[in-house]
């Protein structure tokens, strides 16, 4: 196998791989390398995930999980909410992933996934729909690749391939494992061939081999570098998508002339993934073609009806067979302990096969439009348009044929009549830039659709997501967590998807939106219990301040919410020290919260400063004065205050980077000791009477205790968390006057804290649940607008002193004004997201 440790060294001295920084690393060195990084894993055979960056670190813990006997799932790199979300579905036991640019290796808490026998490699599909599938690939099947590849392009020890391609896309993969499997070395670009540098680092590392998706040898003539590629480049390989046969003749003519070779090939991540080559003295004759199976596979053409073609130039679905086809897809981590299910991969394309028994892919089975009578392959107006000068891409139904071509689109869909022989009226054009691309050079259709047909604000996830975050943009591939969500947008967006889906799918958070569109809901209706919490707690308070009942805790129960926000979402933003993006969430709430103390500043006839400067809970002075705002908006302050303080604490880099390290819980313990020691010590050094309750020192526990609970995992963190509640909650009881008032509010914040660590949803008729994400929902509106109704306008209307009808009116109204200010905000954000559509189709057009 070429990822042994003994086969490694038998090539003894020679170089293996070169770094970016200049660093040569030898067969022994690499060996060496695996074997020590194998051996600290576990002797359990299980799945291992590893992030796929072309870094000497990443290649040997790939190379070191299979020379220890485990399955490896390649990550992609620099995508933390793929890779978790990933994570979360195929259950590895340990994960190695860079983080600020250091590499470690974390054992995951949650049950590893049990793995075939013969399962080695578990890769993502990466075609043109956008979304992937799991492909368990075998020990077999990865080397079986590998050494027919050596063979049918004569790889020798002398040669060296420049790698710039991703490690975790498949085509990548193939070039670092088959020149392992012949003693040759590999140069780990420094990134993309747009990069400054690129063609001296090139020229530099005396690459003998490149390989690239045909979008990459478009970059390299755009930049002029097709013409001044180093005089040690003897081969180029190209694959990942069909190159122009014209293109295709034009880099033959410049490789011959130096003597090189120019290599077409054809492959899928379901095959390890080469499945066809062209031999270079054919491409000229057959510029279109992607030739013959490799060394070890057979292809075939089949027909509709199940059977092989055995007529030339008659078209059907390309099947292959070979020792390197996969085992089967993988939807979970269920699906890894099956075995072999595909004997014969159908490829999805459609081939001819000449009399001289070389294959010719002609479209996919996917990408046809039967319009008029006529089916129209998207494919065949692709080449038919590039033929003729044009970049462009298509798409389609049985209606409409869509086109999105770089640059002038005049006259175009007269020409596609003219090309496919139906009227000009069924087509659709967009003009564009560039066409969007995946990473691996493949053009994005799903992102195509989208320019030409934004989805309506009313129905579309994207669009709540981008209401929610705006101005931020966003796009398919973010998720809540990546974008540093707050607890209102967690709200919004909870909202958003119950209406749109039907449910809110478990671990939607860490879900990209495209995985969101596709998701399906759970079928048993319950809500986050965070949000039915949410819920009472605003009620607690607003129903407190009007009645005077004894409901006590609301407020301190959204400080506990706060602290589960900013650990559950944010914590990555103060990982990685981006603290103006941490601090974005906040603006969202002084802008209210400042037109709010304008209506005050109005109503008084001057400015109440102390609250402009958000300090009214230092206990500087009283409401009486009209320098600050009535006691309820304590709230804001000690919010801004604690949010400010988070974000000191990690703008130091030593602390950050101490604080990364230890992890989110033991930081959030950090965090509970260091604010109840403040509890129990800065009140009695200042005290400010009974205004010392809304002071920060007074409140900031309850948000170190959200922290925790929203970090906790697993049963024993979350009964250290349980323990600590025990303790702590019951002294601030006695410590806050050891009245009944005092105990009510600490026992049901206890209650709270049990139901947040043990209890994730709670069931309740469908019926209940809008409403309930509804009042959620405009959580803080009711909060700042709640005492307008009893103080302003029920007087106004001749309704004043207390009662039961003046307590509902107030109470109801109160609630009433805030879903309305919610609503307000709501349409507010769907006329941002016309906007960007508008803003959207004029850059399309331009």
């Amino acid at each position: 196998m070429f990822y042994d440790p003994n086969r490694l060294r038998s090539f003894n001295q020679l170089t293996c791989l070169l770094t970016p920084e200049g660093q040569s690393i030898s067969y022994a060195q690499l060996a060496d390398k695996v074997s020590f990084f194998g051996a600290s894993l576990s002797t359990s055979r299980t799945l291992i995930a590893v992030e796929a960056a072309a870094d000497l670190d990443s290649i040997v813990a790939y190379l070191g999980a299979l020379a220890a006997g485990h399955a490896v799932m390649l990550l992609p790199y620099d995508a933390p909410h793929i890779s978790n979300r990933l994570e979360e579905t195929f259950c590895p036991a340990m994960s190695f992933r860079q983080t600020k640019g250091e590499w470690h290796l974390k054992h995951l808490d949650h049950p590893p996934a049990k793995v075939h026998p013969d399962l080695a490699l578990l890769l993502q599909t990466s075609g043109s729909t956008g979304h992937g599938r799991g492909v368990r690939l075998s020990v077999n099947a990865i080397n079986a690749n590998a050494v027919s590849i050596v063979e049918y392009l004569k790889i020798g020890t002398d040669d060296r391939a420049a790698l710039i391609l991703p490690l975790h896309y498949s085509y990548g993969l193939s070039i670092l494992n088959s020149h392992l499997a012949a003693g040759a070395s590999v140069w780990l670009g420094p990134g993309s061939v747009l990069e400054a540098g690129f063609a001296d680092a090139l020229a530099a590392s005396g690459a003998t081999s490149l390989g690239g998706v045909p979008h990459h040898f478009q970059l390299l003539e755009n930049t002029g570098l097709a013409d001044t590629l180093p005089e040690s480049l003897e081969l180029l390989t190209v694959a990942g998508g069909r190159m122009p046969w014209e293109k295709v003749r034009e880099w033959v003519d410049k490789m011959e002339a130096r003597n090189g070779r120019f290599c077409v090939m054809y492959g899928q991540t379901e095959a390890a993934p080469r499945i066809a080559w062209l031999p270079p003295h054919l491409a000229k004759t057959n510029p279109d073609a992607i030739g013959f199976a490799i060394p070890g596979g057979a292809l075939s053409v089949r027909g509709s009806d199940g059977t092989e073609i055995q007529s030339a130039d008659c078209e059907g679905e390309l099947i292959y067979c070979g020792p390197n086809v996969m085992m089967g897809y993988a939807e979970n981590h269920e699906d890894l302990s099956r075995g072999h299910e595909i004997e014969a991969l159908a490829t999805g394309d459609l081939a001819q096969r000449s009399a001289e028994g070389i294959y010719r892919i002609t479209g996919r089975l996917s990408r046809m439009s039967k319009v008029a009578g006529l089916r129209i392959g998207h494919d065949a107006l692709e080449r038919a348009l590039a033929a003729r000068g044009r970049e462009v891409a298509v798409w389609g139904d049985d209606g409409t044929i869509s086109i999105a071509v770089v640059g002038r689109a005049a006259g175009l869909e007269k020409e596609a009549a003219r090309l496919t022989e139906i009227g000009a009226q069924h087509f659709r054009v967009l003009s564009l830039k560039e066409l969007p691309r995946h990473p691996n050079g493949k053009v994005d259709y799903p992102a195509l659709k989208r320019y030409l047909f934004p989805p309506s604000s009313n129905s579309c996830i994207l669009c709540a997501y981008r209401a929610a975050f705006a101005p931020t943009p966003v796009k398919r591939r973010d998720s809540f967590t990546s974008l540093g969500g707050d607890s209102l947008k967690h709200v919004e967006l909870t909202l958003a998807l119950e209406e749109r889906l039907g449910g809110v799918p478990d671990g939607w958070e860490e879900m990209a939106v495209a995985d969101l569109e596709k998701a399906t809901p759970p079928k048993v209706h319950s809500l986050p219990t965070d949000i039915v919490v949410r819920v009472f707690a605003i009620l607690a308070v607003v129903v407190g301040h009007q009645t005077q009942w004894p409901i006590y805790g609301g407020a301190a129960a959204m400080i506990i919410l706060m602290g589960m926000s900013v650990s559950a979402f944010r914590w990555n933003r103060l990982a990685k020290g981006e603290i103006r993006a941490f601090l974005e969430p906040m603006i969202s709430v002084l802008i209210p919260y400042y037109a709010v103390l304008a209506g005050y500043a109005l109503a008084w006839g001057e400015v109440p400063w102390i609250s402009v400067l958000l300090i009214g809970n230092f206990a500087l002075t009283i409401p009486e004065t009209h320098q600050m705002l009535p006691y309820l908006y304590w709230f804001i302050e000690a919010y801004v205050q604690m949010t400010l303080l988070i974000a000191a604490i990690f703008l130091f880099p030593p602390v950050r980077h101490w604080l990364a390290e230890v992890g989110r819980f033991r930081a959030g313990l950090l965090l509970l000791a260091i604010a109840v020691a403040a509890r129990l010590t800065i009140p009695e050094i200042w005290p400010m009477g009974g205004r010392a309750l809304f002071t920060l020192p007074w409140v900031f526990y309850l948000f170190a205790f959200g922290w925790c609970i929203a970090a906790a995992r697993g049963i024993p963190e979350k009964l250290i968390v349980l323990a600590a509640a025990c303790t702590i909650l019951p002294v601030a009881a006695y410590l806050g006057g050891n009245w009944h008032g005092s105990w009510i509010k600490y026992s049901s914040l206890m209650a709270i804290a049990v139901l947040l660590l043990f209890v994730a949803q709670i069931s309740m008729p469908r019926v209940m649940l809008k409403p309930l994400m509804r009042v959620a929902q405009a959580a803080f509106p009711i909060y700042l607008l709640h005492r307008i109704m009893p103080e302003v306008l029920l007087p106004m209307a001749g309704f004043e002193g207390r009662g039961i009808m003046i307590d509902s009116l107030a109470i109801a109204g109160g609630i009433a004004l805030g879903l309305v200010a919610a609503s307000v905000q709501r349409k507010a954000g769907s006329i941002w997201i016309w906007l960007q559509e508008q803003g959207l189709r004029k850059f399309a057009r331009t």
